[in-house]
């Protein structure tokens, strides 16, 4: 894809996903030439000081940088709250804003980021009620901005093998499934402990959101009630948290899916997680079954010396989320369904600004929102219209676990909301 003109980036949250995933990938599309210049905005200067350090990333990227803020003069403990909403103010209009902050603190950044007339790409899930969804939805289609959601799983080509699959009848109705996703221990001795609580979030919500986002994608089937309950721990310095989930989703076709979640993958074993999906679907006078274990996909290595956070040597080393590889040009490039999620959205807002250059305004606009709404069609790429069902789950769910795993209906129609079950 050509691209007449550059959208420079501010990418919101210096912490681990922007290290891992964000950060590289807006570096790649950079000397790709889809983006211009790099901003990186955090709470104070601490990880944005370790992001300019990374060896690994030095080693990918060459000669690539991008500006901090606050400076890394700034002392590392002192704080700057306001400064993301500062940069936005100064910001041109129809650039690119990544969102990777803490989940209760996207509204107020995605809504702001809107207002100051950006595109943004913003980390799982978008928000954490179903009306500030709508709410955004609304704002951006209005002002003919993309709003990107990270659900990467979407771009996994098992997953899209899946979606075609079913939607030909291949596999029957989906009936019964069970997913996972076990985060490693260590992610207890992060910046987790200042903001994963139990009153804000819970390893269902924030990773068992996934799953329940890939069983919608695949199957088009809604949601209609959930349950989720949890086993609470402290972080080292002290703060409760929902540790483990575990929760039960049920169909509009009556089918149910349970998805257990937690911050406790050993970390002396093989894999950095523990994560996977079966479904089971019913034909006729047969059945059909879709299996992905995301966790082993049959690349195994054994190291003389320990490496990776956890520092263990056999490793499961799925090639397919995201890995630094060779390639043609300087450096190493990024691969992998992880990369390949934050570069759709990041394109495709750069098509949308492409497309439309030179335009009268309000024929600009209305070209941007028949753009949007084909996106929104077409389903893959997550936005507030095609994922808004995740909204409604993590609202239900928080309701559920907060009362020890009660029932949460969901009622749709022209007032979507989550409501206690009647008993």
């Amino acid at each position: 894809m050509e691209h007449r003109n550059k959208l420079d980036v501010l990418i919101i949250g210096g912490g681990m996903i922007t290290n891992d995933l964000i950060l590289p990938s807006i570096y790649h599309l950079q000397r790709l030439g889809t983006v211009g210049k790099i901003r990186v905005c955090a709470l104070n200067s601490a990880p944005l000081k370790a992001l300019k350090e990374s060896r690994e990333i030095q080693e990918a990227f060459p000669g690539q940088d991008f500006e901090a803020f606050p400076p890394l003069s700034e002392p590392g403990d002192r704080m700057f709250p306001n400064l993301a909403m500062e940069l936005l103010a100064r910001t041109p209009p129809r650039q690119v804003v990544v969102v990777a902050v803490p989940d209760q603190f996207h509204y107020e950044m995605v809504n702001a980021c809107l207002r100051h007339d950006q595109h943004v790409l913003c980390v799982k899930p978008l928000v954490l009620k179903y009306e500030q969804s709508a709410e955004l939805e609304k704002l951006a289609l209005e002002r003919g901005l993309f709003v990107g959601v990270e659900y990467h799983k979407r771009f996994d080509r098992r997953s899209l093998v899946a979606r075609r699959q079913y939607a030909l009848g291949h596999f029957g109705e989906f009936i019964m499934g069970e997913a996972k996703l076990i985060e490693p221990y260590y992610y207890r001795h992060s910046n987790f402990q200042n903001w994963f609580t139990t009153a804000m979030t819970d390893p269902f919500v924030y990773v068992g959101c996934h799953y329940v986002d890939l069983v919608y994608f695949i199957t088009g089937l809604k949601p209609v009630s959930v349950s989720v309950s949890g086993v609470k721990g402290k972080f080292p310095n002290g703060k409760e948290a929902y540790m483990w989930s575990n929760g039960r989703v049920r169909y509009e076709n009556n089918a149910l899916l349970s998805v257990t979640d937690g911050l406790g993958y050993p970390d002396a074993g093989a894999g950095s997680n523990d994560q996977g999906l079966i479904m089971y679907c019913e034909g006729k006078d047969c059945s059909g079954m879709i299996q992905h274990d995301d966790q082993d996909r049959g690349v195994r290595h054994c190291y003389v010396d320990p490496i990776g956070v956890a520092g263990s040597r056999y490793n499961y080393v799925s090639p397919d989320f995201y890995r630094l590889t060779p390639w043609e040009g300087r450096g190493f490039k990024p691969m992998g369904y992880g990369y390949d999620s934050v570069a759709a959205s990041v394109e495709t807002m750069a098509r949308i600004e492409n497309e439309t250059a030179g335009m009268a305004e309000a024929a600009a606009l209305a070209k941007r929102r028949e753009t949007i709404r084909e996106i929104d069609k077409a389903g893959i790429i997550a936005t507030p219209a095609n994922s808004f069902i995740n909204e409604l789950v993590v609202e239900a769910a928080r309701m559920s676990i907060l009362t020890d795993g009660e029932w949460v209906n969901i009622v749709y129609g022209a007032n979507p909301h989550a409501e206690k079950r009647n008993r």
